[in-house]
């Protein structure tokens, strides 16, 4: 049994938004996946940190969950990204998978997820700054309010945080979710979102007491990040 977590599939199985247009590594991204799910057991957990397809709808998604389902090996806990126009209630995608047979597919969402004695939290996160707008403020004070929610859940666990958005990079930070990680004693924090030449701004390591990865598939060559054994 091991943890692992990945960012950014981007699938596009059913839909006309294919990743190969990009470059970048991105050529025959699908078979990489499963290239790169490989070492990954059926035993295992995979979070999956948001930007998982591009289907407008549950629907137009649903032969993009069935690869993710079914295709690809390991219990998988999904977080919206900010592309995951098709997320909606958890208990509309619940059922929706349910109806499926997408029985490996769990919403992290409101709540928190437990690895053995280690709890998974997490959220989308946001880029407030960089979206100033009213709209944008309510946006991000939700996010706030539901990566607290995730983390009040763990209880007194040992926590790893997940995010679509990374809360720092060089040139920014979020400080309220940082401090939130510090807060509530968070180990490390799992990030997606930054592709191509982003990569370059991406923060890795220990900042304050946390420690920073990125996750997305073409950073980590689309093979899961291993966390713990």
């Amino acid at each position: 049994m091991a943890l692992y977590a990945i960012g950014d599939t981007h699938l596009s199985l059913s839909s006309d938004k294919p990743m190969d247009v990009f470059g970048g590594g991105w050529e025959g991204y699908v078979d990489k996946l499963r290239e790169g799910f490989a070492p990954v057991d059926d035993s295992d957990t995979v979070v999956l940190c948001g930007d998982l397809s591009w289907g407008m709808s549950l629907e137009e998604a649903r032969e993009d969950f069935e690869f993710l389902d079914h295709e690809l090996p390991g219990e998988k806990w999904l977080l919206k990204g900010n592309h995951d126009y098709w997320w909606n209630t958890a208990a509309k995608m619940n059922a929706f998978f349910q109806v499926n047979g997408f029985e490996r597919l769990h919403i992290l969402h409101n709540n928190c997820a437990f690895y053995g004695e280690i709890a998974l939290c997490g959220t989308r996160g946001w880029f407030f700054e960089e979206n100033g707008a009213p709209q944008s403020e309510k946006v991000f004070k939700r996010e706030l309010i539901r990566l607290e929610a995730s983390l009040k859940a763990a209880g007194e666990r040992e926590k790893l945080c997940f995010l679509h958005y990374p809360p720092l990079y060089r040139g920014y930070h979020c400080q309220e979710i940082i401090n939130l990680l510090k807060q509530y004693q968070v180990r490390a924090c799992y990030y997606g979102h930054l592709h191509g030449p982003s990569h370059r701004l991406a923060i890795e390591g220990a900042q304050g007491g946390v420690d920073y990865h990125l996750v997305s598939a073409d950073f980590v060559g689309f093979r899961p990040k291993k966390i713990l054994i």
